[in-house]
């Protein structure tokens, strides 16, 4: 037994011996000998060159934190390793890292090791830059070689950052800048932990702001919301959040109070990720509310104001993430909306306009029609399903608007606008409209009706002499490729019908309307008088852009007038002829058939001068052979003709149709 205890006794003096002798290597051991090994298995771990070219020193702490029984006896280590530098890939510019840290002081805890995770008790770098690139072939340095999933886990329990920097070159998404991120002195009394400030650019726009976030150690924190502040300006774009991320680990739930401000909602795509349309400058405020996993995420945009142009917006918005395509759906409500503002939807503003929001595109001279062409290609990245509602509508010249209403729907890139509807002078326009961009060439489809608009209440400013209460109906269906309003215009086919049963005609009730080609026709028949129009039927063809009046007929007090003719859509031209026959035995001076033609900028208007010549010179011979014949050339001898409104309104009444997109309708012949 004395033998037996002996060799126990040898045996622990022999292992205490090792364990010192081991301490004291430890302790002793000049770490910097072991830095061409660790930098060579990391940089074979990594694919990059890896080195600390500095300094490695370890030295050993009693834990910060309290532990049990005979763990807090053991110390943890310190590591130091000094200018430490990441490579970048092989493509990346020469002679460039990744990474790069001036100092790096980490302490480890050890016991977590036997569980395969690495928890660090603290983690402090000083001026750590990093810089991350993107080649336009999509190339990046922030992807590295993987053998597959790690069975360790990593935790830092404490992270401070001192004058760190991170630059972004980003030749796909055309993102050049950096931030600079810097821990905040707690001792001033704030919330926040960190504060950052970026500049640099985006899409040849200026990028430059600042922010604040919780400290990196309330990251680990899931019962405390983590603050987070910003205040950036992408060129003309704004934007500002402030509020919190609940569970900042799982990016939980973020609850932030945000304003966005800019040119256009359409610049927001590459932000945001959402298709937005076209519009004037706006500013919205509301609350966003996000809720995100692994899965899936949901944002909503909650109780938002705003102004787009000179038009006050609010409503809802909901952003839910699923497959195949994320959907946006709410509503956007307005309670004075100004017509202009709708102009950037379809390119329908000015060049100066057009400008001012920062669009490429620009109207040609001589184009009426825009020609600005619809992103279809972004249409596929989301779905929509969103109600707008304008409760009233104003004009620079008051137009009788009441109510806008518009379900929006988006789905497989085909949008739907079922209904969209105005509420119009006491009646209201009714209309579907389709627009399938799954082809490069998008195929549109519209129809619209217009029921009991009443002239009175179109024209409010003209006093009640000056029209009667007369209405408009009408109704039209066409069918159309291309990708602008000009395109599908030139590409149209279908069928416009509308009528007209009782009223006025005067030039100032065209002038309120703006009709200026009108206003010279009416001038040049009736001069500046007021004419009662007893009806008005219009029934016209569109085939392949050209539209063709089959039935386009005036029946005033004083004569019927037929038009015949057609207008180009496609050359956006005039060419139409213009027929006045007087009712009863009136002198009617130098009547005779008028000519619209030319451009849709610039038509021209005048008479057949070969008639007039007729005119003049029978007036000529006939006042040799008796002055009192000659006015005769110059008097209407028809019969007193009253036309039947109602057998004209009939050739009218039928619905109009229009073929399938793409396919072309026959052209009329004429009457």
């Amino acid at each position: 037994m004395p033998r037996t205890s002996k060799i126990i006794g040898l045996s622990v003096a022999g292992v205490l011996t090792l364990l010192v002798l081991f301490i004291v290597l430890i302790v002793t051991f000049d770490w910097n000998r072991a830095r061409p090994w660790i930098n060579q298995r990391v940089s074979d771990a990594t694919g990059r060159h890896f080195a600390i070219q500095g300094d490695l020193i370890v030295t050993w702490r009693k834990p910060d934190a309290p532990q049990t029984s005979w763990a807090r006896w053991i110390p943890w280590p310190h590591v130091s390793a000094a200018d430490i530098v990441l490579g970048n890939p092989d493509w990346a510019p020469a002679d460039t890292s990744m990474a790069a840290i001036r100092q790096l002081d980490i302490t480890l805890n050890p016991w977590p090791l036997l569980q395969h995770k690495i928890v660090l008790s603290d983690l402090e770098a000083d001026r750590p830059q990093l810089v991350l690139l993107r080649s336009k072939d999509a190339a990046n340095n922030w992807t590295f070689k993987s053998g597959g999933p790690s069975d360790w886990e990593f935790r830092p329990e404490k992270i401070v950052i001192r004058k760190g920097s991170i630059q972004l070159d980003d030749a796909i998404q055309k993102i050049n800048a950096r931030a600079d991120i810097d821990t905040l002195d707690p001792a001033n009394g704030t919330n926040y932990g960190i504060g950052w400030n970026v500049k640099g650019s985006f899409n040849k726009a200026d990028i430059n702001g600042e922010g604040k976030a919780g400290g990196v150690l309330s990251l680990q924190d899931e019962s405390r919301p983590y603050p987070l502040e910003a205040n950036v300006r992408v060129g003309k774009m704004h934007i500002a959040v402030k509020g919190t991320l609940t569970k900042p680990q799982d990016l939980a739930a973020l609850d932030l109070q945000l304003t966005l401000s800019g040119d256009s909602m359409a610049h927001l795509l590459p932000l945001i990720g959402v298709v937005l349309p076209e519009t004037p400058p706006f500013s919205t405020s509301g609350h966003l509310i996000g809720k995100l996993d692994r899965n899936r995420s949901n944002w909503i945009y909650d109780k938002f104001k705003g102004q787009v142009g000179s038009s006050d917006i609010g409503g809802t918005l909901e952003y839910q993430s699923q497959q195949p395509r994320p959907l946006l759906k709410g509503e956007v409500v307005s309670n004075l909306l100004r017509f202009e503002d709708l102009g950037p939807l379809i390119g329908a503003d000015s060049n100066a306009s057009k400008e001012r929001r920062g669009a490429e595109e620009r109207q040609p001279s001589g184009k009426v029609l825009p020609v600005k062409e619809f992103d279809t290609a972004s249409w596929g990245s989301i779905d929509a399903d969103v109600r707008l509602t304008a409760h009233r509508v104003v004009k620079e010249k008051d137009l009788p608007i009441t109510d806008i209403q518009a379900d929006l729907h988006l789905k497989d890139k085909v949008l739907s606008l079922t209904p969209l509807n105005f509420g119009m002078a006491g009646g209201n326009l009714a209309s579907t409209i389709h627009l399938d961009g799954r082809e490069p060439k998008m195929k549109s489809e519209l129809k619209l009706s217009a029921r009991h608009i009443r002239i009175q209440q179109l024209f409010p400013r003209l006093a009640a002499t000056q029209t009667s209460f007369g209405e408009i109906n009408g109704d039209a269906a066409l069918s159309a490729t291309g990708n602008s309003v000009a395109a599908m215009l030139a590409s149209s086919n279908g069928e416009l019908k509308t009528v007209i049963n009782h009223g006025a005609i005067s030039k100032l009730l065209l002038e309120e309307m703006g009709l200026n080609i009108g206003n010279v026709v009416v001038s040049k028949l009736f001069g500046d008088k007021q004419v009662r129009l007893n009806c008005m039927a219009g029934d016209f063809t569109v085939a392949s852009g050209l539209m063709q009046a089959r039935t386009f007929t005036l029946d005033t007090e004083d004569a019927l007038i037929n038009i015949t003719g057609n207008v180009n859509l496609a050359q956006e031209q005039l060419d139409l002829t213009i027929n006045p026959r007087s009712k009863g035995l009136r002198i009617i001076s130098l009547r005779s058939p008028l000519y619209v033609t030319g451009p849709f900028n610039n038509p021209d208007i005048g008479v057949d001068k070969g008639i007039l010549a007729l005119k003049a010179g029978g007036a000529v011979l006939l006042g040799v052979i008796a002055p009192v014949a000659a006015i005769l050339p110059l008097i209407n001898m028809s019969g007193e003709q009253q036309t039947d409104c109602a057998n004209l309104l009939q050739e009218v009444q039928q619905k109009p149709t229009a073929p399938p997109p793409g396919k072309t309708r026959p052209r009329a012949t004429g009457k």
